[in-house]
């Protein structure tokens, strides 16, 4: 009996450890191409049972149940009420009127918390006003509902530093560079056990250097170098002044030194994982993983 007992208490011990270590979920990796096996930008860090959001791409909340389904309770129904957006492109916010309402009617009672550029809550605003009608008809048709976990609360990022502090996580954003875009951030996730840096869509820059210095993982976005020479000269232009390419992240990454540096939003144009992987391995020695969609790190 005693040997059953200590049997459990090491179980329960176990899974108080894994629910307290921090993941990084990729929930999608996808670029705008229409790619069947990667959904939209957007990755979770999950942490003491709880999911922070990091950019709502098309499917996200189909790719949280799917990583649930795989034993990330933290991203079950009906949570999903922190997210973060590092900028407005579409690709990148196309799944936003899935976060903001599908929780809710698989019962979620908290407002969605939504931070992101100045813009964001002018994107919130018009999305209400589109589903307008479908959120009164949920409300007072006869549908069982709440009458709370519709709403979004919007806070706009204006300033760099210290964004959104509970018991779990310190999130400190920082300005990138994409390109035209006057914001866009990256995000950096202090929790008890790891220093988790998000790059956002950018150029190279210095920003995201300082905010890693050997941070645990760095998740960055990349394009194959090699590969984009075959595009046109007006692809090429706008690559190279709104993303980073291996080469790039390789040098990036070598005075960043993350102890894990994860590719996402990866831009193959015909090239492969082994490909991105190969070519930053040229300028950074350390470890390299090019994420999947569903991946944990």
């Amino acid at each position: 009996m005693k040997t059953v007992h200590l049997a459990l208490a090491l179980a329960l011990a176990a899974g108080t450890a894994a629910a307290q270590h921090t993941q990084v979920v990729v929930l999608g990796t996808g670029t705008p191409n229409a790619d069947p096996d990667r959904s939209g930008p957007a990755i979770a860090i999950v942490t003491n049972g709880q999911a922070y959001l990091v950019d709502a791409g098309p499917g996200i909340v189909r790719r949280a149940a799917a990583a649930a389904r795989e034993g990330v309770a933290a991203l079950r129904m009906p949570g999903l009420d922190v997210a973060f957006l590092t900028h407005l492109h579409s690709d990148h916010t196309l799944g936003l009127p899935d976060l903001m309402l599908s929780p809710w009617v698989l019962d979620r009672t908290a407002p969605l918390q939504l931070y992101g550029p100045p813009g964001t809550a002018d994107m919130v605003r018009f999305i209400d006003s589109a589903y307008t009608e479908d959120i009164q008809l949920r409300l007072t048709g006869g549908e069982p509902s709440n009458k709370t976990g519709w709403r979004t609360v919007v806070h706009e990022i204006r300033d760099t530093g210290v964004v959104y502090r509970d018991s779990n996580v310190t999130v400190r954003a920082f300005r990138v560079h994409h390109g035209a875009w006057e914001y866009a951030y990256g995000y950096r996730f202090e929790t008890r056990d790891r220093v988790i840096v998000v790059s956002g869509d950018t150029r190279p820059t210095d920003a995201v250097v300082n905010a890693c210095r050997g941070c645990d993982v760095l998740v960055h976005e990349v394009y194959d170098a090699e590969r984009l020479k075959l595009r046109s000269p007006a692809w090429q232009a706008y690559y190279h002044r709104y993303h980073t390419s291996t080469y790039e992240l390789g040098e990036l990454a070598a005075r960043a030194k993350p102890k894990l540096l994860l590719l996402v939003h990866q831009l193959y144009s015909g090239g492969t994982d082994e490909d991105l992987v190969r070519q930053i391995a040229t300028r950074f020695s350390g470890p390299v993983a090019s994420a999947r969609d569903l991946g944990i790190y």
